[in-house]
This record gives structure tokens, C-alpha cells and sequence, in this order.
């Protein structure tokens, strides 16, 4: 496993930023599905139908070292859940506010929108973030979890991070992700937890 690179089954920009450097510490490399020319497909918009973090994360996982050829992939689902709105957004999270024809930037900004609108008359709900990151090869099949807790804001604070990041304050940090550097983040961050679970996993198997 050392010697070999494995993919990353994400085309979101700020997950590469944050997952490369915790399987770079720990000696392995990982490639993302451009460095290997994997074009996407309609197919990939179906293998979000799970109803939870888990099984999104097995079925990127599970798709993608089938159409790599069977390279090793890791995958993550994630999403962050509100209590007062029943855990929503959950694993609707990137399509909650359904703009179907934005990226990046655009459709966090959307998705904010649409998440304030739901909040309207609630102060500082307690919400958490959720992933579940998921590593598939022959042989193997794992998935792991890892939680962050903190409340939503009524502005954003900050511009780092991505997605509901500025609205998400950290109970851990004190501070929004979108204040927190990108160490800080991975710190206490539901990703990084769960990732780091994953690659013990992972290194445990060799």
C-alpha cells in the first residue's frame, strides 16, 4: 500500500485542500480523478441517494475504483445537521438549496441563503458537521465517522473554508471555520476526524 497512490474520489476543491495533507503525513500519496483524466458522468449524480452520510460515502468509494480500474479510493459524504430543523440539512447538504446549475462558490452562497431562510426567528441553533469517509480496494471495504459540534450564526464570519463554513461556529475553536485556518479546522473538524480514523484503518491493514 505504501508504494501505491490513492484516489480521492472528489471533484469539490476545498475537500482536496483538506484531506492531501492528512494521508501526506502519514507517508501516502493521493491522486484526485483529474490527475487521472476520469471525466464526470450522469451516473455520479445517482450515487448520492443514500438516506445517510455512510452509504454515499461507500458508493463514490465503491464506483470509483470500479471505473479507475480498480485503483485503492477513499470517498467522504458530508453535510452538517441542524436540530431545530430536524437534522436537516443532512446529507441534502450541497443540494439543499436546489440550484442544480451552480459550482463552488455560487452554490455554497445558495445554499446559505436557503439554510438562514430556514432559521429565520432562531438564534444560534446548535447544529453539528457530519462526514463518513469510506476506503474501498480488493479485499477491503471500510467507512468511519467523525463529528464536530458548534451553532449557526446569523453572518458570516471569515472567508476561509467552503460550504456553510462562515455560519458554522466551533465550539471547540470559538471561532467559524471560515475564521480558522486550515490546521485549525482539521484539528476538530468532522473531516479530519473522520479521515484520520480511516487512514489508521488503512495503515492497520497493510
Amino acid at each position: 500500500m505504501s508504494a501505491t497512490a490513492l484516489l480521492l474520489a472528489t471533484r469539490s476543491a476545498g475537500k482536496l485542500r483538506e484531506i492531501k495533507p492528512v494521508f501526506a503525513a502519514a507517508g501516502l500519496s493521493l491522486v484526485a480523478l483529474d490527475d487521472l483524466g476520469i471525466d464526470e458522468s450522469e451516473e455520479e449524480a445517482e450515487l448520492e441517494s443514500f438516506p445517510t452520510f455512510e452509504g454515499n460515502a461507500r458508493a463514490k468509494a465503491r464506483y470509483f475504483f470500479e471505473v479507475s480500474g480498480g485503483i485503492p479510493t477513499v470517498a467522504d459524504d458530508s453535510g452538517l445537521e441542524v436540530d431545530v430543523l430536524g437534522g436537516r440539512p443532512g446529507v441534502l447538504s450541497k443540494r439543499w438549496s436546489g440550484r442544480t446549475d451552480l459550482r463552488g462558490p455560487e452554490l455554497d452562497a445558495a445554499n446559505n441563503a436557503t439554510l438562514l431562510a430556514a432559521l429565520d426567528g432562531h438564534d444560534r441553533p446548535a447544529a453539528r458537521y457530519v462526514c463518513a469517509a469510506a476506503f474501498v480496494a480488493v479485499g477491503r471495504d471500510i467507512v468511519t465517522r467523525g463529528e464536530t459540534a458548534g451553532h449557526i450564526v446569523p453572518t458570516p464570519r471569515g472567508t476561509g473554508g467552503f460550504g456553510y463554513d462562515p455560519y458554522f461556529l466551533s465550539s471547540e475553536l470559538g471561532r467559524t471555520f471560515g475564521e480558522s485556518s486550515l490546521l485549525e479546522k482539521q484539528r476538530v473538524s468532522h473531516r479530519g476526524r473522520a479521515f484520520r480514523g480511516l487512514l489508521s484503518a488503512i495503515v492497520a491493514g497493510r
